[in-house]
């Protein structure tokens, strides 16, 4: 969670990743007061650019921070423990650190890429709409010129038997890339991946469709461990991730309408 040694560690890993791969690697910083204790809340935004002077480029986004409230539990004990994270935040973040890899050693035609990691998704509690998305947020305010011909959030993309469906922001306001990846899943036998809506979900993806970039929410709900404690690493898959890396990668390297 955002303030812990977990989280810059887990930073430090990404930003090591990122380098490793040749990316161009911007630490967005900022602070903002926090809403539930009397301290500034510091968080860090990290950008891995793959081609940076291309013109023409795709965003790839997931969120690094982990809950500070296990709040779905319902033992109300254990809400002040903080999660694991490991498919809601962890999951996501995996995807992009092997994509990096990929990049590294083979260059897309057409585009560059932008790996984003928020910091800051899940910090509000449950109703303070206005506290979560806190990265995202900020990545739209000081976009600076910046526009991605579109954009891909995952989350929550790992989890054993998880099932991704056309969440309903992404399918209402980004209907033609939201349809294009659900096709291109079908073409390619990735069956993680459903063509049936779902409902709306306030994530990372919101504050760029207000901000008019086209962009997808990868996520798998529902998913019984949410905000809970058990959402450990043995909950994941390998096949999950493999078949929604395969669509990534295979849409990064085959992009065009």
């Amino acid at each position: 969670m955002p303030g812990s040694l977990a989280h810059d560690s887990v930073k430090v890993f990404i930003v090591n990743g990122l380098k490793r791969a040749g990316a161009k690697v911007t630490l967005q910083r900022f602070s903002t007061p926090d809403p539930y204790q009397s301290r500034t809340l510091n968080l860090t935004n990290i950008v891995g650019s793959f081609f940076p002077n291309r013109k023409q480029r795709l965003l790839l986004a997931a969120h690094y921070d982990t809950r500070p409230w296990a709040d779905e539990e319902e033992d109300e004990k254990l809400w002040q423990q903080s999660i694991v994270g490991a498919n809601d935040g962890a999951s996501g973040v995996a995807v992009l650190l092997e994509l990096a890899d990929i990049l590294a050693q083979r260059r897309p035609k057409r585009v560059g890429v932008d790996l984003v990691f928020f910091d800051g998704e899940d910090y509000g509690k449950a109703g303070d709409l206005q506290f979560y998305l806190l990265g995202s947020k900020h990545f739209v305010a000081n976009l600076q010129g910046y526009r991605p011909e579109c954009g891909i959030v995952l989350d929550m993309v790992g989890a054993e038997g998880g099932k991704i469906r056309q969440e309903g922001n992404s399918l209402s306001v980004a209907p033609q890339l939201t349809q294009e990846l659900f096709a291109r899943a079908a073409r390619l036998g990735l069956d993680v991946f459903v063509p049936q809506r779902s409902e709306p979900i306030y994530d990372d993806h919101v504050p760029l469709l207000q901000a008019g970039i086209p962009t997808v929410d990868l996520i798998g709900l529902p998913y019984p461990y949410w905000h809970r404690l058990g959402d450990t690493p043995d909950k994941c898959s390998k096949e999950t991730l493999r078949q929604v890396g395969t669509l990534v990668v295979d849409f990064i390297y085959d992009f065009g309408f």
